[in-house]
């Protein structure tokens, strides 16, 4: 039995189809935008349409921008000879809170999961090859996929891939998070954590 009309139901149903929104959380949202005045809700419907139909890759790094080329790739004052590979803006944007990454990067829209039928091909793993023989001399590439299974499949796709261009391949440390019980941690990330241990 529905318990509201068709509007909100429809209303509810949407923003219930949204990553990371249960039942409970799109109702919520649901009651605030009904409540909200009416130029209120044009602003946000307008943010989302207009978000959808301007946003594009950059034709650079392929993040998310308005713009032809994004602002990091355009800043004059980040090191263009190395490039961080992330697997979505997301992780981009991560990285970048932490204010002391001063390279470019190059977003792939996915990782290498052949559970999933994506393969090399379907991500933007072409345009970084691209990107690394034509242009200016990169110097660095440093891999900042996931410690998943398809983060680390990828990782070791891009490595074998660069290698042979003469270009340094880094990979991102990664281990025992800050605050950590080292008894609750599993025993890959412990290894990894060892792996990448650093002089003190």
């Amino acid at each position: 039995m529905d318990l509201y009309s068709g509007y909100i139901n429809k209303l509810i149903d949407e923003l219930a189809a949204l990553p990371g929104i249960g039942s409970k959380s799109a109702q919520r949202l649901a009651f605030h935008l009904i409540n909200l005045p009416e130029a209120k809700v044009q602003r946000l419907a307008n943010a989302m349409v207009q978000a959808r139909q301007k946003v594009r890759y950059c034709r650079e790094c392929f993040t998310l921008t308005d713009n032809e080329i994004c602002p990091i790739c355009q800043n004059d004052r980040r090191d263009h000879t190395t490039i961080m590979v992330v697997e979505n803006s997301r992780d981009l944007a991560a990285y970048e809170k932490t204010g002391k990454y001063q390279g470019v990067y190059h977003v792939l829209h996915g990782a290498i999961s052949p559970m999933l039928g994506i393969g090399p091909h379907d991500i933007k793993l072409k345009e970084l090859m691209e990107r690394l023989s034509g242009g200016p001399e990169i110097r660095e590439v440093i891999i900042a996929t996931n410690s998943s299974l398809e983060g680390e499949t990828t990782a070791m796709y891009i490595s074998k891939l660069i290698k042979p261009l003469g270009i340094r391949v880094t990979r991102i440390a990664s281990g025992v998070p800050v605050g950590g019980d080292l008894e609750y941690i599993d025993e890959v990330t412990l290894l990894r954590a060892l792996e990448g241990r650093v002089e003190l």
